[in-house]
C-alpha cells in the first residue's frame, strides 16, 4: 500500500473499511482465471486456445528445423516456427492487455463506491 492508501484507510469508519476490504483487488491467478467468465470469456477461451496451438506448432516447426537433411528445408521450417512463435506472443499480449483493462475497471469501480459512500457520508 501506498501512502495514499493508508490515508484513506485511516479517514474510513470501520464499517467503510471492511466494505473496501471486500472489494479488494484479487490476486494474479483469480484476475488470469477470472477472464474466462462473462460475456467475454469464450473470446478468452478462443484466443487461449489459438495460443496454446500457436505454441504447439512452433514447436513442432523447431523440432524440424534440429531434424531436416538440407538448408532450405531447415530455413523453410524455421520461418514456420518464428510466425507461429508470433502468433502466440500476440495472443498472449492480447490477455495480457485484456486483463489490465479488467483491473482498471475494478479500479474504478472502487472509486465508485467510495464517492457513494462519501455522499451518503455527507448527505
Amino acid at each position: 500500500m501506498g501512502k495514499n492508501d493508508d490515508l484513506i484507510s485511516a479517514a474510513l469508519a470501520a464499517e467503510d473499511r471492511e466494505l473496501l476490504a471486500a472489494h479488494a483487488e484479487p490476486g494474479y491467478f483469480a484476475q488470469a482465471t477470472g477472464m474466462f467468465r462473462g460475456k467475454l470469456g469464450w473470446v478468452i477461451w478462443f484466443t487461449y486456445l489459438v495460443g496454446l496451438a500457436s505454441f504447439a506448432v512452433s514447436m513442432y516447426a523447431m523440432w524440424q528445423t534440429w531434424h531436416v537433411e538440407e538448408a532450405l528445408q531447415a530455413v523453410r521450417w524455421g520461418v514456420v516456427s518464428l510466425l507461429f512463435f508470433q502468433g502466440t506472443v500476440i495472443m498472449k499480449l492480447f490477455l495480457g492487455s485484456h486483463m489490465e483493462a479488467n483491473r482498471m475497471l475494478r479500479e474504478v469501480k472502487r472509486v465508485e463506491l467510495q464517492v457513494a459512500m462519501l455522499r451518503s457520508a455527507a448527505g
